[in-house]
């Protein structure tokens, strides 16, 4: 594992913000921490980039401790924070050669590598002009461009999209897709939870400072129950006739049955509600979703 923790612990005050976290992750792999806000996330991330101390518990990074060996671990990954840490008065390529040049890249080295970095983020065209006239979507992808100046073997990202639209988060997603082809480790945070379905290997649900689920996006889903029939009604009515007759959960106009997912319980809820002269305005069938998970898990 590249990166390890165990019992994380963190108050602010009499505010407990981590009351004991573990978790595990596979190099080259993805692992989202998802929760709502105040979950915990930001400061396991803080923690594991050696910004915050932990009152209790202990975490490794690529095998160093990032208590006692903070420089090194500091050497090997990159963190993106929500917003973008870019200089607004320096162009595109201006922001990445100073970087270069910071994490001690000779100059001829600095300018490969944001050659490199601004064809890869589609950012060749824009690399002359002021950050300052950039959109939100081109900002983030320049501040992702930043942080892999030294190749980090772990990046650290604490909700990359935040704030951006759909299109412009699509594009963020290929880039970071593309990271991971290529061999990189990221732990990243989110409240998106279509971001943490296509993206992670595993996922991590932290809520009130604690891991209440993990696994992959189908451990998850398969958590709280398989597939369900959903029926609509054109009245009330017609509901709860239906409900009389099916063991299911009703809404507003709507009959929610737990499935095994066959055509053959689909077709005995029909006939069911057939010979009971019942007739929905709509049926459909669907698997639960990640919404559907986070809403269970974190009430």
């Amino acid at each position: 594992m590249i990166v390890e923790a165990t019992g994380l612990r963190k108050s602010f005050g009499a505010t407990e913000v981590l009351t004991g976290v573990d978790l595990h992750v596979e190099e080259g792999s993805v692992l989202a921490l998802l929760g709502p806000n105040g979950a915990g996330k930001t400061t396991t991330v803080r923690i594991l980039t050696t910004l915050t101390r932990p009152d209790a518990g202990q975490a490794t990074v690529a095998g160093y401790d990032v208590l006692r060996e903070p420089a090194q671990v500091r050497s090997v990954i990159s963190l993106t924070g929500q917003y973008a840490a870019v200089d607004e008065n320096q162009t595109g390529r201006e922001n990445l050669v100073m970087v270069g040049r910071l994490m001690h890249l000779g100059r001829s080295a600095a300018r490969r590598r944001t050659g490199e970095l601004l064809d890869q983020f589609g950012l060749t065209q824009a690399m002359d002009r002021r950050v300052k006239t950039y959109s939100g979507g081109m900002r983030r992808r320049l501040d992702l461009a930043m942080s892999l100046i030294a190749r980090p073997r772990v990046i650290f990202l604490d909700e990359p999209t935040t704030g951006l639209d759909p299109a412009s988060r699509s594009t963020m997603w290929d880039a970071i897709g593309e990271l991971v082809r290529g061999g990189t480790t990221i732990l990243l945070t989110t409240q998106y939870l279509e971001e943490a379905d296509r993206l992670a290997d595993r996922i991590m649900v932290l809520d009130k400072g604690g891991i209440v689920a993990t696994g992959t996006a189908d451990d998850l889903k398969s958590q709280i129950g398989g597939e369900r029939i959903e029926l609509r009604f054109a009245d009330e009515r017609q509901l709860l006739k239906a409900s009389g007759v099916l063991d299911g959960i009703a809404g507003q106009l709507v009959l929610n049955l737990p499935s095994d997912g066959t055509a053959a319980h689909l077709h005995h809820v029909l006939d069911v509600l057939r010979d009971n002269g019942v007739v929905p305005e709509r049926v459909s069938s669907h698997r639960p979703t990640l919404d559907d998970v986070f809403l269970a898990l974190t009430a």
